[in-house]
Formats: structure tokens, sequence, C-alpha cells
């Protein structure tokens, strides 16, 4: 009894931190450490210091949604795609608010060591990654209910922390880097852009305007597949270009994934049904995200010979 207890907290807490989203988190913090060994300059502790602080952040950003959109009367029971720790588990909602806050402080003390060891100026750009991430469900006029979500987590989950993550380990910056950079800020933003086409009913309803709701549901999802082939197409010029090693072109093992998702939002017009679609769109980003890193790895390891 005590181990079935047991194991339902701990998947309370789980959904709480909604793992699907997490890709957006690691993924940049993964592809700016090999662009940094790339460049001979790797720091393991700085990279793990990176990591942990990058996942506090998004959970936090998770939970602040789930506090403001309980607040709000915007999650129900019956509800899809949220934690439902709040609705559905009785998790009280100030706890849920205050854990994303000890969140926040815990990665600001990471966020000091970091500076310590980098730069000041990366605790400007840190401060300001924590309020887009707050303000994006908080404030009277939240990012999530204007069409500029994905524009915000697309830059500041993709170039933003890939380029801090690269910076604190070189003391540089690269253009070619932050070229990379934009393929995946893509992708993460198509993340966003899943999740708003799933609400786009619920978001209506409540005076919402997400480009999903400007665009209808259909031009969203072209949308979508659009973000995909330019990511696709941004590597290749990249490559063509010499701003990237041309083992980036592996990126492409992806693209079932990416033709995936988009099928699975076709004709969909509940959102239950549209949530393999989301799942997939996550899996994409991880896989193209991860494809990416690898390439820039075998890219330095090749230089080494």
């Amino acid at each position: 009894m005590q181990t079935e207890l047991q194991t339902t907290t701990q998947n309370v807490w789980w959904r709480l931190m909604r793992p699907h989203t997490l890709t957006a988190s690691f993924v940049p913090v993964f592809t700016g450490t090999a662009m940094a060994l790339f460049d001979n300059s790797m720091n393991l502790l700085l990279f793990m210091l990176m990591l942990v602080a990058s996942l506090l952040i998004q959970a936090a950003t998770n939970m602040f949604n789930e506090y403001y959109d309980f607040v709000r009367g915007l999650d129900t029971k019956d509800s899809v795609g949220i934690g439902g720790t709040i609705v559905r588990d009785g998790v009280a909602p100030k706890f849920v608010r205050n854990l994303a806050f000890l969140f926040y402080f815990i990665s600001m003390l990471i966020g000091i060591y970091i500076c310590i060891s980098s730069s000041w100026w990366i605790a400007v750009i840190g401060v300001v990654c924590m309020l887009v991430g707050y303000f994006y469900t908080a404030g009277p006029l939240p990012i999530s209910s204007t069409p500029f979500g994905e524009l915000f987590s697309g830059l500041l989950m993709g170039p933003v922390i890939i380029m801090i993550t690269y910076f604190i380990q070189t003391g540089n910056l690269s253009w070619s880097h932050f070229f990379v950079s934009i393929s995946v800020g893509f992708l993460i933003g198509a993340i966003n852009l899943s999740n708003n086409i799933r609400d786009l009913d619920g978001d209506k309803e409540f005076g919402r305007k997400t480009i999903a709701i400007l665009l209808g549901r259909p031009n969203a999802i072209k949308l979508l597949a659009a973000t995909f082939i330019i990511a696709f197409a941004w590597i290749v010029v990249l490559v063509f270009t010499g701003h990237v090693t041309p083992w980036a072109i592996l990126v492409f093992a992806s693209a079932p994934k990416a033709i995936q998702a988009v099928k699975l939002f076709q004709g969909k017009t509940v959102a239950y049904e549209m949530m393999p679609a989301m799942k997939s769109t996550a899996q994409f980003n991880t896989m193209f995200g991860l494809l990416l890193t690898f390439s820039i790895l075998l890219g330095y390891v090749v230089n080494q010979f």
C-alpha cells in the first residue's frame, strides 16, 4: 500500500514537471556544449550546472503555467495536456506557485557561480529569461495569450540558451554557431505552436489571440510543417556556406518524425486526439537537436585526425 502511495505521489510530481516539454531545456544545452567542445573549450562542471539551471527554469515555468491557468479558470478536470496536479490531484495552488519560485531561487544560486566563472552579463540575460518564463502566463496580458509565444520560446530556449552555454565554456561568441542555433529555435517554437494548435478552441473561448487562433487550425498546421521545412533547409544552407560541419546533414534522419507529427494533426479537431501529434513534435525536436549535437561532436572527432 505504501509503495503504491509513493508511486502515485511520484507520478503527480512528474506530471507537474511536464517532462515532454523538458526537451526544450536540455537539447539547447547539449548543442551549445558540443559547439564549445568543437572549439576545444568544453567545461564539464559548467555544462552540468547550466543543464540543471535550464531544467529548473523550464520546470518552474511549467508550474507557473499550471498555477495561473488554474487561477484564470482555464484548467479543469477535463483539460487535456496539463499536469493536472491542482485540478485533479488536489495539490494546493500556492504550493505549486511557491515551488516554482523555489526552483527559480535555486537556479539563481547556480547562476551566480556561472557568472563568477564567466561574466556578470549572463546574470542580466538569465533574469530576462526568468521574467519571460514568469510572464508567459502571469500578469494582465500573458505572453501565452498573444501571437508572440512561439517567438519568445523559440528565441530564448534556442539561440539564447545555446549561446549562453557556449559562451560560459569558451569566453567567446561565434556567428557560425549562432546561425546553427537558429534551427533549434525554430523547432522549440514549433513545440509551442503544436500546443496552441491543440488548445485552439479552448484558448479562443477565453479570448486568447495565439497565432494558431489568428491563422485558424488548418493554416496553423501548414505553418508547423513550414517551420519543420525551414529548419531542414537552414541546415543545408549552413552546410554549403561552411558555417556548420557537413555531418549536420544527419539531422535529416529525423524527417520521418516531423512528417508523422504533421499527419497526426491533420483532420483532427478534438484536443485529446491531437496529443499524439504534440508528442511527435516534441520527439522530433529531441531527435533533430541530438542529431545536430552528434554531428558537431563527429566533426570535432574528425578534426582531431
